[in-house]
């Protein structure tokens, strides 16, 4: 039997108890170090899961014996300590954006595949189960011809949030509604509706005192024809509200909501699929807007080193849903139709 994937983790903020948690449930990975430039973070999260502790990320490439690493920074700094890691040798695990611009984003692409390792990029919600019924009702063709589509994320992070971390709600490192918090949601429209060939997009900071956007829309047009939007806002009263996707079709409508893409709301389809019976059973009730997703992901990062499966989603698949929010804000910045790719 091969031996367990050994993983170190960098930043140890508020995502990682979820890469914790799904890595101490998957018998075929070990954690064996983790790093933050805060020491008392990086204290608290080595001793609690009995595992060497680093402030150097330097200093755990060169010491901790790892195979792969996952990037739980903040946004801005996600290609430079990915190239880091590829360089060392080892595969990188990177979170949502996987950078904040294409350069960031295709460097880090090019230096994973000079070092022959592999990259994977953190998309852990296309794994809930209702997501993945409305996945292969829009690949079984269920829906017939899809005419529009709507991604809406009604979410509240209080101005202590944005506080508690100087980084947040900044250009350089962090981005706004649509590239941190709604990231999940844009990838989902692309993912489900297929490759967009323009973008409209309005966005507003009307209540944080932030450099980022806290509010947003965006209408779309699918190269299939489709039409699309997508609705943002942190600012909801007084707590997270929803965060949704509905799919219109001319033999199906289909709706996955709850407050994170969590329960099927609405499934209605002109032909009966085996599927329609698992409808109820795929419902969850997570207790973060992170949701369960993070161990099938993690499932999926052993299977494909070990050469059994391709990865969920790589470098090149995590590129599409910045390219289009870096489009929404190009839009946004000049007030014009932006057309995809972007040049």
């Amino acid at each position: 039997m091969s031996e367990p994937i050994r993983v170190a983790l960098v930043g140890c903020g508020r995502i990682s108890r979820n890469h914790f948690d799904a890595i101490a449930k998957i018998g075929d990975m070990r954690l064996t170090a983790v790093c933050d430039e805060v020491e008392t973070r990086a204290r608290e999260a080595g001793e609690q899961r009995g595992v060497a502790w680093y402030t150097d990320f330097a200093k755990l490439l060169a010491e901790a014996p790892c195979d792969a690493v996952v990037i739980a920074t903040p946004s801005g700094l996600h290609p430079a300590h990915g190239i880091a890691v590829a360089r060392a040798g080892k595969h990188v695990i990177c979170e949502k954006p996987m950078a904040t611009s294409l350069k960031g984003a295709d460097d880090l692409v090019r230096a994973c595949d000079e070092a022959r390792v592999q990259l994977f990029i953190v998309k852990q919600n296309r794994l809930n189960p209702a997501i993945q019924l409305l996945k292969r009702a829009v690949d079984k063709g269920r829906f017939g011809r899809i005419y529009m589509a709507n991604t809406t994320v009604l979410w509240s992070r209080p101005q202590e949030y944005y506080d508690q971390a100087p980084w947040r709600g900044t250009w350089e490192f962090d981005g706004g509604a649509f590239l941190n918090q709604a990231s999940h949601y844009v990838d989902l429209m692309q993912w489900l509706v297929g490759p967009v060939d323009s973008v409209m997009a309005k966005t507003a900071t009307l209540a944080r005192r932030i450099e980022s956007e806290d509010s947003g829309i965006a209408a779309l047009k699918f190269r299939s024809g489709a039409l699309g939007s997508i609705v943002v806002t942190m600012l909801t009263f007084p707590k997270n509200l929803e965060g949704s996707i509905t799919i219109l079709g001319e033999k199906g409508t289909a709706k996955v909501g709850g407050t994170a893409v969590n329960k099927v709301e609405h499934w209605s389809f002109a032909d009966y699929d085996d599927d329609d019976k698992l409808v109820d059973q795929a419902a969850t009730a997570p207790t973060s807007v992170y949701g369960f997703g993070h161990e099938g992901y993690y499932r999926n990062v052993v299977a494909a080193l070990r050469g059994h499966e391709r990865p969920d989603t790589d470098g090149r698949g995590g590129r599409k849903s910045l390219e289009l929010i870096l489009a929404i804000y190009e839009s946004a910045r000049t007030n014009r139709d932006v057309a995809l790719p972007l040049k």
